[in-house]
């Protein structure tokens, strides 16, 4: 009938996982945060599974990946900070997958492999000192957790949806706010200072930051850059090989010296 639509199916997690994903995604749309959600089916159930992989329809929303001008990143923050005030769900957890919990899993297959490597090893001082350096006691809710122009649709100044909550969790709001400024707020491998401006605007517009974040920041971008280079070191070099994807990760490490505007 003409009607446009988004096929899914998923070949990375299980259809029980999927089904508690679904749950997760349901809640934060209720509590009026701009996700589409799967359709329901015939049977009233919201996946079909087949051939063991979970299979489910989306709504297609008719938008460009949301841009980085100052406007749409103040919205964007203002977005962000309304998810934060969602309630927490039950059954979320509080494992940020592509962190600490990832690099040790990476660590391990080192050393079972012998495939240390500069970067895993510079990964590994870090691992010891962010652990210590990045408060336990900051304000926490549900956080995206990879909130890149590639998981947001909209116009200018205005966020139609986000996509793509596989990394969800409960999680320091902070770091979610500066995973945010990881994927939108860099060009030609430099921060710019009015993207942040723009991006905290429109999130202190709603929830401002508290002493204790403002001085994390920097330890908290530190490792969301490194969370999204061992994401990739993970998956381009470790888990699939060979391809052009291989110096992905490279990305991220070449921003860990660069003057931060905060």
């Amino acid at each position: 009938d003409g009607t446009r639509l988004v096929l899914k199916v998923w070949n990375e997690r299980t259809p029980e996982q999927v089904e508690e994903l679904i749950g997760h995604t349901c809640w934060i749309a209720e509590h009026g945060f701009p996700t589409p959600v799967p359709l329901q089916l015939s049977d009233g159930e919201r996946i079909l599974t087949k051939d063991g992989l979970a299979w489910m329809l989306l709504p297609y929303v008719d938008a460009e990946w949301l841009a980085s001008d100052p406007d749409s990143l103040h919205a964007l923050g203002e977005v962000q900070a309304r998810l934060h005030a969602v309630p927490v769900c039950d059954g979320l957890g509080s494992s940020f997958s592509m962190g600490f919990e990832l690099w040790e899993m990476m660590f391990e297959r080192a050393e079972v492999d012998g495939a240390w490597s500069p970067f895993l090893r510079q990964l590994e001082q870090e691992d010891v000192r962010l652990r210590v350096e990045i408060p336990d006691e900051l304000p926490s809710g549900i956080i995206h957790g990879d909130l890149f122009p590639d998981n947001v649709l909209g116009t200018s100044g205005n966020v139609l949806a986000v996509l793509d909550f596989e990394e969800m969790c409960v999680g320091a709001m902070a770091l979610d706010l500066v995973m945010s400024f990881v994927g939108f707020g860099w060009q030609d491998s430099n921060p710019i200072t009015e993207r942040w401006q723009a991006l905290l605007s429109g999130y202190e517009s709603v929830r401002p930051l508290n002493d204790a974040e403002r001085a994390a920041l920097p330890d908290l971008h530190r490792y969301a850059t490194l969370s999204i280079a061992a994401w990739r070191y993970w998956q381009f070099v470790m888990n699939i090989p060979d391809t052009e994807h291989a110096d992905r990760y490279l990305e991220m490490t070449a921003r860990l010296d660069k003057t931060l505007p905060f």
